[in-house]
């Protein structure tokens, strides 16, 4: 069983940045796991963020493509995201997944709040 553990959120002003963590345990081949950035607002669905997969190819919803990046150490088990001038609209509950073939886990998210 993974586990995976979100850290980073916080509240930060329009314009500000944050940096995500997503910490996997549990298992000795992280790095055959494509792992995924989701978010969920409040009344909304859950909606993709990013992805990178074992060979770090990456992929980004349009809401945050050139503010947000996707990054991997996989000699640390640890998923990252970095994003760049939050909006209001960025705010939301980040969660972190692990997908391997029809396998997934998820952490239980952490909270981000842009507002000034």
């Amino acid at each position: 069983q993974v586990q995976l553990v979100e850290r980073g959120g916080g509240l930060v002003q329009p314009g500000g940045s944050l940096r995500l963590s997503c910490a996997a345990s549990g298992t000795n081949i992280f790095s055959a796991y494509t792992m995924n950035w989701y978010r969920q607002a409040p009344g909304k669905q859950r909606e993709f963020v990013a992805a990178i997969t074992t060979r770090y190819s990456t992929n980004y919803a349009d809401s945050v493509k050139g503010r947000f990046t996707i990054s991997r150490d996989n000699a640390k088990s640890t998923v990252y995201l970095q994003m760049n001038n939050l909006k209001p609209e960025d705010t939301a509950v980040y969660y972190c997944n692990a997908a391997l073939g029809n396998v997934g886990y998820w952490g239980q998210g952490t909270q981000v709040d842009v507002s000034s």
